[in-house]
């Protein structure tokens, strides 16, 4: 197997190199260890930045974010909820940040309105009457799932592949460059070499990890993000807590949930994240100061992503460390066909793979210039089915009282998941349970699975695409990972669930749910 580009890294960042390199005319092949968007974009707010979160402690990033903004909501609209957003002041915040607030945004040309407290309360009625100033910002949510499918689907129609459940394990270096790269398939075990003229490195925590293989190391911090997910929307835009960066201080609609996060946690090990009940515990409490009704709702799920900080600095927490994003050129290194792009934000994903894509053609001797500031992103099967909403309108439009619904709460029907095994095998992958999660909104609702996971199973099972014990290890990574976010949040109503739950995987698959070690 060869490829003029190997790209490593399956997130935002990465399927949009795959996308940017095919739109001037070079292919490439991506490769994932996981699934798309295993990493931290899958595991974020899904928030559109406006810049107004960075202006008074990362000026370029603020600066950054407000101008990819703007080209994300002009080029992939599918993607974007332009629901606008507040920054809002609780009494005893700082009132000289407060103050101060309006002439960072027009240093940064990130626009910003004062309105009265009262005002912000009739556009978000659960505000706290403590609210004391308030600010409307640009902010919007972004469906990173469909961001990252649809920017892979484009590449793959142009002449890329990609390759899920497959692993970079070392590097074949000869006169400073890399001739192949050896990859696994860590489901077969099975290993192969690809011939490559240039590596990107775009695996985000991970990114040290390949590196390591070229004996380069790159200084990256990781922080561990939590955020909880309500069980219904409770606000229509945006809300952002106008205090420096902190815990649990942006409130994001998205769909039909809300999620208020996040916390940073310096980790060790990417690879070993869970949400905890401290946290949980914290994240309710600081978010409750802003919308008190967060101390009343019910939580489906906690999650949580890591962020790849570039440096060896910035304080206990990492939040002073900055959210800009590093592009290194490891011929400095001496080899001189590796490049890596790390740091950044979801919001910035398309600018980081256009200066990344920028080096490589410089490298390759390509001239074509970048399209993905002018070019619209185009929709397409493989990701449509992660818009919340979309199962059900086709169905009522189609007339097909036939198409059986496998989901209740997210409402996914038979014909969403035909669509998703045909998606899949068109690429030669083998569809699972967590695979059709990560497409479309099966078991992301308020049963988190419980339910519409065994009635998904059984009709994979009825495909032929679920056999044997195969499928049943199957269906408990589904499981296991639903439960991954749920046993911190065990209280009230989701407690009786999750009792619930374990009595039918226990009883039926001998699943016992697992609370991860600490």
């Amino acid at each position: 197997m060869q490829t003029q580009v190997l790209v490593i890294g399956g997130g935002a960042t990465g399927t949009a190199v795959a996308r940017d390199l095919a739109l001037r005319g070079v292919t490439c092949i991506l490769v994932e260890k996981g699934d798309l968007n295993s990493g931290a974009s899958g595991g974020n707010h899904g928030l559109l930045h406006s810049g107004g979160r960075y202006v008074t402690n990362d000026k370029e990033a603020a600066r950054e974010c407000k101008l990819e903004g703007d080209i994300v909501k002009r080029l992939m609209p599918q993607c974007v909820e332009d629901t606008g957003g507040l920054f809002v002041a609780v009494r005893g915040d700082d009132e000289k940040f407060i103050a101060d607030y309006p002439s960072h945004c027009a240093e940064c040309g990130v626009p910003c309105e004062a309105i009265s407290p009262e005002e912000a309360r009739e556009l978000e009625p659960t505000l706290s009457e403590n609210v004391i100033a308030a600010y409307r910002v640009e902010d919007a949510s972004v469906d990173p799932f469909k961001l990252t499918l649809l920017n892979i689907s484009q590449a793959i129609s142009l002449g890329s592949r990609r390759l899920r459940s497959t692993k970079v394990i070392g590097f074949d270096i000869h006169d400073k460059k890399i001739r192949r790269v050896l990859v696994k398939n860590v489901n077969t075990g099975n290993e192969f070499y690809i011939e490559v003229e240039q590596v990107v490195n775009c695996a985000g925590a991970w990114a040290n990890q390949i590196t390591s293989l070229a004996g380069i190391e790159v200084p990256i911090q990781y922080s561990k993000g939590t955020l909880l997910v309500t069980n219904d929307r409770i606000n229509y835009r945006i809300i952002n807590r106008l205090r420096r960066p902190s815990d649990a201080d942006i409130l994001v609609p998205g769909g039909t949930v809300s999620i208020i996060g996040t916390t940073s946690t310096p980790v060790e090990d990417p690879d070993a994240i869970y949400p905890t009940v401290e946290e949980v515990d914290l994240i309710i409490q600081e978010g409750a100061a802003m919308v008190p009704v967060l101390e009343r709702s019910r939580f489906v799920r906690a999650y949580c992503g890591v962020r790849p900080l570039f440096g060896r600095s910035g304080g206990s927490d990492g939040r002073n460390v900055s959210r800009g994003f590093a592009l290194l050129d490891h011929a400095d290194a001496n080899v001189e066909n590796l490049t890596t792009i790390t740091g950044g934000k979801l919001t910035t994903f398309r600018l980081m793979a256009e200066k990344t894509v920028d080096l490589v053609c410089h490298k390759m001797g390509v001239t074509a210039p970048c399209r993905t500031t002018t070019e619209p992103l185009p929709t397409t099967t493989g990701g449509q089915w992660t818009e919340p909403g979309i199962s059900p309108k086709r169905w009522m439009r189609s007339h097909e009282p036939d198409d059986i619904m496998i989901c209740e709460c997210e409402m996914v029907t038979r014909r969403a998941i035909d669509e998703i095994i045909k998606s899949l095998k068109d690429h030669n992958e083998k569809p699972g349970l967590v695979d059709i999660c990560m497409r479309t909104r099966l078991g992301r609702g308020a049963c988190q699975g419980a339910f519409c996971g065994m009635r998904a199973a059984a009709y994979l099972y009825e495909c032929g695409e679920l056999t044997g014990r195969e499928g049943i290890v199957d269906i408990g990574t589904f499981f296991q990972e639903r439960w991954k976010g749920i046993h911190s949040i065990l209280w009230g109503d989701q407690l009786i669930q999750a009792e619930l739950m374990e009595s039918i995987h226990c009883g039926l698959f001998d699943e016992e749910l697992h609370t991860p070690s600490r």
